[in-house]
């Protein structure tokens, strides 16, 4: 889930590679099961209950149902963001059946053997439009971007800019409010990781620390507003879809590990740990 920028919290205890993978491969092992299974006719209620029901199973605890932020009205009371066309992000499940050729957002975190993973994959929903699967290619493609500079002595500012960059090559503009951040024990730790940066300025990443990698674009606006019938879904404001990818990596002295690589990713990846 995005963190909104003006939000901090207090510096991250640093986990061994062993202690977060645990929860990396399950957060990366529900969304590659959801995108798989979830097809036209499921119903949004019926796809939290499915991640539900894998944490259940897992042992795992959702780092979403007591979340209450600045930006929602209420509790969030669900366990995964499922944000469908111009919902962009932090998307409620509601009743709402999928249709052939949506575009759904999945975005979870959650907590397992003490440490927290966070991720978010954006999947065409049946028959697949082409200027879908562009902005999908393209938000993974910017997410890249940024990941390819995280590094220990790195900072802050480096992602940004090269999230800012990549998207702005591409022909999109940045939403500056909410971006990647900091996890550990808890879902939204400190810094903040914005999707807009000067290289060398921010937060300098040290060795072991776990931060997101999150861009979100929309093809013709950087405006969203708030879905007033939930007070939690972030809306494009002209009604145009919107596509959200991220990662939760291990910061390194090299490439960083990213624990949330999913199988069925596209393409393999030098940073894949």
């Amino acid at each position: 889930m995005m963190i909104g920028r003006r939000r901090r919290s207090s510096a991250q205890e640093l986990p061994t590679l062993a202690q977060a993978r645990p929860a990396g491969e399950f957060v990366a092992s529900v969304l590659s099961h959801l995108r798989t299974v979830v097809e036209p006719g499921w119903n949004l209620l019926e796809v939290d209950a499915e991640a539900h029901r894998l944490i259940r199973e897992a042992g795992a605890t959702s780092c979403y149902i007591d979340y209450h932020p600045a930006f929602g009205a209420s509790p969030f009371g669900h366990v995964i963001c499922t944000s469908v066309n111009e919902g962009v992000l932090h998307g409620r499940p509601h009743d709402r059946v999928l249709a052939d050729g949506d575009l759904l957002s999945l975005d979870f975190a959650v907590e397992l053997e003490g440490w927290v993973a966070d991720s978010c994959v954006t999947v065409p929903v049946g028959t697949p439009r082409p200027e879908d699967l562009q902005l999908i290619r393209d938000t993974e493609s910017v997410m890249w971007a940024g990941i390819d500079q995280v590094r220990a002595g790195g900072t802050v500012g480096d992602i940004g800019h090269a999230v800012m960059t990549a998207a702005h090559d591409l022909g999109y503009t940045i939403n500056d409010r909410f971006g990647g951040h900091g996890v550990g024990r808890t879902m939204h730790e400190a810094p903040f990781v914005p999707n807009h940066g000067t290289p060398g300025e921010g937060v300098r990443l040290v060795a072991g620390q776990l931060i997101t990698v999150e861009p979100f674009l929309v093809p013709t606006t950087d405006r969203l507003v708030v879905d007033e019938r939930d007070g939690w879904t972030q809306l494009s404001a002209d009604g145009s879809r919107g596509a959200h990818a991220e990662h939760t990596l291990q910061v390194t002295d090299g490439d960083p590990v990213v624990l949330t690589a999913r199988a069925d990713d596209p393409a393999p990846r030098s940073s894949l740990g």
